[in-house]
């Protein structure tokens, strides 16, 4: 009995430290904190609410582009090159979910094991859980736990997913944009949606024959675009031999320097929050309002007609809404 009350009293010691802990750069509260977290754990939330004033100092850094353009060996480069430079670095990797436990599928992070034992870096895989957008619901509180525990920089990578992969520019401050040439995804990631987002475009694998061309269908579709005043540099890179690797990690550094002398960079923190806040209260209106409906008849009957083809979607919808608005008012 007294030794069950000596572990539940260090066991509550330790939650009641976690966020001490995490602020003092400690990567098991680091670890527990983005667990809480990513398994929508109130005791995350509260966490995440208690060190937040302590945020924002941490550089976000997003990799997206096509699955298989070597983002973990670039991001490896990375590491390796700022910690040459001393500064603290977080990896935050975005794999796609297993279908059975909905824990990361890849795992791919052996790209970057030579990194595992080193103190000055953190790395964690999260299960995107099916958005579509490459990213989870808990990237930015992850991120923002990094941040706390004095990370200087974070590394997002998103899973690799083409098109869709744009709202990488919801969560990071720079946005590198990794190409391969050779490859017909790369040609999708020429079109205009994915395009429109990066800040850095670095074409991988770049000693590939095709590499000149694929540098010049990248220049000449930037060209299109409306003037900017950052331009877009195009940089060639071979994550594997580190060629290219500094100059990329300049081009970031000079971004970075762009927006916080310009003023855009609190622009951009503040919108990424907003859209957080939005994306957030619609994940939880969806969930309440999927578990109030759960065994509703009425709910049945109106999809029922909507079947039958006697009512249609938008109508059914608007129906609900107000229903659901008359019964929180009454």
């Amino acid at each position: 009995m007294i030794a069950a009350m000596a572990v539940e009293a260090r066991k509550g010691s330790s939650e009641e430290s976690l966020a001490k802990r995490l602020l003092s750069g400690d990567k098991r509260a680091l670890a527990r904190g983005i667990t809480l977290v990513e398994n929508d754990d109130p005791a995350g939330w509260e966490l995440v609410r208690e060190v937040y004033p302590k945020t924002g100092k941490a550089r976000v850094v997003g990799f997206t582009g096509p699955p298989g353009v070597g983002k973990s060996t670039l991001i490896g480069a990375l590491v390796k090159h700022a910690r040459g430079l001393s500064k603290e670095i977080a990896v935050l990797s975005i794999d796609p979910s297993s279908p059975f436990t909905e824990g990361a599928l890849l795992g791919d992070r052996i790209r970057l094991a030579d990194h595992f034992l080193d103190e000055g870096v953190y790395i964690r895989s999260m299960a995107s859980r099916g958005a579509l957008g490459g990213l989870s619901e808990a990237t930015l509180q992850a991120a923002l736990l990094m941040d706390a525990a004095g990370k200087e920089e974070v590394f997002l990578e998103t899973v690799g997913v083409g098109q869709a992969e744009i709202d990488i520019i919801d969560h990071a401050d720079t946005v590198v944009l990794v190409l391969m040439p050779g490859s017909g995804d790369s040609v999708q990631a020429l079109k205009a949606g994915i395009m429109e987002i990066p800040d850095v475009i670095v074409v991988n694998k770049a000693n590939h024959p095709l590499t000149d061309s694929m540098v010049r269908e990248i220049k000449g579709v930037l060209a299109l675009g409306p003037p900017a005043d950052w331009d877009v540099p195009v940089l060639r890179t071979e994550a594997i031999s580190e060629e290219g690797v500094e100059e990329l990690a300049g081009q970031i550094d000079a971004h970075y320097d762009y927006i916080t002398s310009a003023g855009t960079l609190e622009e951009r923190r503040r919108r990424n929050l907003m859209n957080e806040v939005l994306g957030l209260a619609t994940v939880r209106m969806r969930r309440e309002l999927e578990m109030s409906l759960d065994g509703d008849d009425r709910v049945r009957e109106l999809l029922d007609q909507v079947v039958r083809r006697e009512l249609d979607p938008a109508s059914a919808a608007e129906r609900l809404l107000e229903r659901l608005s008359n019964e929180s008012s009454s």
